[in-house]
């Protein structure tokens, strides 16, 4: 299977910026994993959006898959009560 490559917004890198040290290294690890399998077990697509949500302890990654140009795009990094709004 091919690699995908990894694109994170800006606001995502600043959101990612502002986590803590514990959880940042957890968040890395799980965003470079996407790259060779953007479907994990306990990723799940949204319903309203476009857009596949993985859960890493109190923190959730939103991203999008573009199969087509093997692109992922993180869109937002944040805790649960803040990442849906």
């Amino acid at each position: 299977m091919a690699k995908y490559k990894i694109e994170i917004k800006r606001s995502a890198v600043k959101e990612i910026k502002k986590l803590p040290v514990k959880k940042l290294k957890r968040v890395l690890k799980a965003i470079g994993n996407l790259a060779d399998n953007p479907h994990p077990i306990g990723a799940i697509k949204l319903s309203s959006q476009d857009f596949y949500r993985m859960r890493i302890g109190k923190y959730r990654i939103l991203y999008e898959i573009m199969d087509d140009v093997l692109k992922i795009i993180i869109v937002k990094v944040g805790q649960r009560k803040d990442i849906f709004n």
